[in-house]
């Protein structure tokens, strides 16, 4: 602000002696101003310094009046005169720098897109469990749901395994001070939110005193800018001033922080050779250059990097990148979410109502581990609450709380916008398809259009709009609430029948399922979620309400199809090798047939096979609650084999985080951490004849559910218990079903 740089100006003339006021003026008539015009001595000649500041403000504006002075002082040899200012300069800059972020992140919009409010971001903000990683302990995992595949590391640090924002770049054990951090989680889990609170803290003066400037760089944005533009250029597009002190940020780099919030959803390539890299922040390229220059530490090497993405993307990561610290956003503990209800609701009543509610579902429950699907949760409730009958039978799957998500929104609607739902509905997920194939979570406006979605009251209901600066105009953009929402309506795409509807649309993918199918095989990350939906949109519980609320037909066409694929998704090269067919080795698999919830189904699809195999997965209570799902449904299961899982269970106690606990070693059924499975066996009829739990992790607790097993399968002859922790009481606790007359056990190892 030009009051601002007034100020600034008039304390530096101010503590010139008389002489040197005298050589700054006679400079500002005679000397070389950088191209600037010069200011006629007669205007200056008997101006004091108040007259001399407001004359050079008048001439050359705020900022530019101060770039002026400091040359001046260079010129008359004033140096110290040059570099007192130069620094207050910059000290106001970042004072009124980080005002501005804190006005910029200090409100978010609120999701419900029905309100769209803006909320506080710190009163909605919960603290999320952040735990260290290291790249070597896992290279790929699922992307979406995030429901407890990673939880081994938990396990051994327990509470101490938790950092906080603030410690990641603190110095490690080893003394050493890390300056490039990525910050990993899967969608929904509050990677931008968490980047968000960063900058708001750093400039509340919480977090980060270590940096001076904290630079947030959103890569859906990177993706538009099609221009080119040098380091110094996305700098000024971080800052709220068209003209940031750049000379003095750059020359400390070390003192820079750049949030580069969401890595995945850059589409640039990073293939690129070292001579085509710039190292000049200055240096104007193309903005895949200059981003690459930059996370290869080509480009202001000194200064640090926080990185925000989805794990599939570690490999193109690492590509570019060389990280010297990982950490992970697991989502929330309990105590976190039961936070985040009283947050969302603020009616006491209401949010201690709905959470006892959503605490009795432990599928539920567990989903609202991840944010994002907590959200969904709590707007679901609310909306329930308000209905006749107050909460209603609350779905089992993911699948069922979006779907009763988008029949809330939809139902807010009026006739003459649901008469016209049908159709738009259609062209949304045409273009939530060509979206998910393209790997595509940004859509410029033409691209909308082009689908003929132009219902602007309808359409805030499904689409977020973004305002993004490209080159030197502003464009709108727009993406699904969340890229869930997306991999929803994308599969709602080979669902839904056309009803004779007379528009093409621009491009979009075949709605061959087997295409879909075909590429989910070769990249499971990416399709993962949108295959789950299909097989959770067959149900037909599940599609009655969208089909009343949208009047869309979904046709149950393709359930052959997904039957025939599942089978056949099990005949991997290895399998084959070992003629090993007839055996289930991916826990995805029990996911889809969870998110269908048809026993008949289930048990058709399972038929051809007659074992599970998994090994050294970390199952939390939903993985236990999907796999007991197929077991209790699986007619033909002889084996199971589970070597090298853990079992992880909840607590209630704070300390321990993200289902990460330790049992009271005398608690029995319930508490066990295999009480769903053996339960599922007891209930399945199968004709099990060999369970192997070695290294599982398992302790005393355990042993009073398997004893129960024994007895109730009286095909099951072998059973592995090798490398766990059962104890005496434990041994003693199995042995009472050893000696039921209905074991049949021949071997125990």
């Amino acid at each position: 602000p030009q009051g601002t740089a007034g100020e600034l100006l008039l304390r530096a003339l101010e503590d010139l002696s008389e002489l040197d006021f005298k050589k700054f003026r006679d400079a500002l008539v005679h000397g070389d101003l950088q191209g600037r015009c010069c200011i006629p001595w007669g205007r200056l000649e008997k101006a004091d310094w108040m007259d001399t500041k407001n004359l050079m403000l008048d001439f050359y504006g705020g900022e530019a009046a101060l770039d002026v002075a400091i040359a001046v002082f260079e010129r008359i040899q004033l140096r110290n005169a040059a570099a007192l200012l130069r620094e207050s300069r910059e000290k106001d800059y970042r004072r009124n720098y980080k005002k501005a972020i804190r006005q910029a992140y200090s409100c978010i919009k609120d999701q419900n897109a029905r309100v769209g409010d803006n909320v506080s971001l710190n009163a909605r903000y919960s603290k999320l469990v952040i735990v260290n990683k290291h790249r070597d302990e896992e290279q790929r995992e699922h992307e979406i749901m995030a429901m407890g595949r990673r939880h081994a590391e938990i396990m051994k640090e327990q509470a101490s395994a938790s950092i906080a924002v603030g410690e990641l770049f603190k110095p490690g054990p080893d003394g050493w001070t890390p300056k490039v951090v990525v910050l990993l989680g899967a969608a929904g889990v509050g990677k931008t939110m968490t980047a968000r609170k960063i900058m708001l803290d750093w400039a509340s003066d919480k977090v980060f005193a270590e940096f001076d400037y904290v630079f947030y760089i959103h890569c859906r944005e990177g993706n538009l800018l099609t221009s080119q533009a040098s380091m110094a250029d996305l700098i000024t597009q971080c800052c709220p001033s068209s003209s940031p002190p750049l000379t003095e940020m750059l020359g400390q780099p070390e003192r820079l922080l750049f949030v580069i919030d969401g890595f995945d959803e850059l589409r640039f390539s990073f293939d690129r050779p070292q001579s085509e890299l710039c190292s000049q922040a200055w240096e104007k390229r193309p903005v895949e250059i200059t981003l690459s220059s930059l996370f290869r530490r080509r480009l202001l090497p000194e200064s640090s990097l926080l990185v925000t993405t989805r794990p599939a993307a570690l490999q193109k990561l690492g590509k570019c990148l060389e990280c010297e610290r990982y950490a992970e956003i697991l989502g929330f503990s309990e105590a976190e979410r039961k936070e985040c209800f009283h947050r969302f609701f603020e009616n006491a009543e209401q949010a201690a109502a709905a959470f006892q509610f959503v605490r009795g579902n432990e599928t539920l429950f567990t989903m609202c581990l991840v944010p994002i699907v907590c959200w969904i949760v709590c707007t679901v409730m609310k909306q329930q609450l308000g209905r006749t009958g107050g909460l209603a039978q609350s779905p089992k799957t993911t699948t069922g709380i979006y779907i009763l998500y988008l029949s809330a929104l939809l139902r807010s609607l009026s006739g003459q916008l649901k008469r016209g739902m049908p159709g738009l509905l259609r062209r949304l997920c045409c273009l939530a398809a060509d979206g998910i194939w393209k790997q595509k979570v940004l859509f410029e406006e033409k691209e909308v259009q082009g689908y003929a979605l132009d219902q602007r009251e309808a359409l805030p209901l499904l689409l977020n709009e973004h305002l993004f600066q490209k080159d030197i105009s502003c464009v709108s953009t727009y993406s699904f609430i969340h890229l869930s929402f997306q991999e929803f309506f994308a599969a709602l795409f080979y669902l839904l029948e056309d009803e004779g509807e007379a528009w093409e649309p621009p491009a979009s993918p075949t709605r061959d399922v087997k295409e879909l199918l075909d590429s989910y095989d070769n990249s499971r990350n990416y399709f993962m979620l949108t295959v789950r939906f299909l097989f959770g949109l067959l149900n037909k519980e599940r599609r009655r309400e969208p089909e009343e609320e949208m009047g869309c037909k979904i046709a149950p066409r393709i359930r052959q199809e997904l039957l025939a694929w599942l089978q056949n998704s099990q005949k991997t090269a290895l399998a084959l090798l070992t003629q090993e067919t007839a055996v289930i080795r991916e826990l995805e698999v029990c996911h889809c047939l969870y998110e269908l919830q048809d026993e008949h189904f289930v048990a058709a699809a399972l038929d051809p096979f007659t074992g599970v195999y998994l090994r050294g997965l970390n199952l939390n209570r939903f993985d236990q609650m999907v796999l007991s799902f197929s077991v209790k449904n699986f007619p033909k299961l002889e084996s199971l084999d589970l070597g090298h899982c853990s079992f992880l269970s909840r607590t209630r106690n704070r300390m321990h985080l993200f289902f990460v606990f330790r049992e009271k070693q005398q608690e029995e059924g319930q508490h066990s951490p295999i009480h769903l499975l053996c339960q599922a066996l007891g209930k399945s009829g199968c004709k099990l004849k060999t369970l192997r739990l070695w290294r599982c992790c398992l302790t005393e607790v355990s042993c009073g559910a398997l004893a129960a097993v024994l007895p109730a399968s009286p095909s099951l002859t072998e059973l592995h218990l090798g490398d766990n922790e059962l104890g005496d009481g434990g041994v003693r606790r199995l042995s009472e079903g050893l000696r039921d007359p209905a074991c049949r056990l021949q071997t125990l190892r």
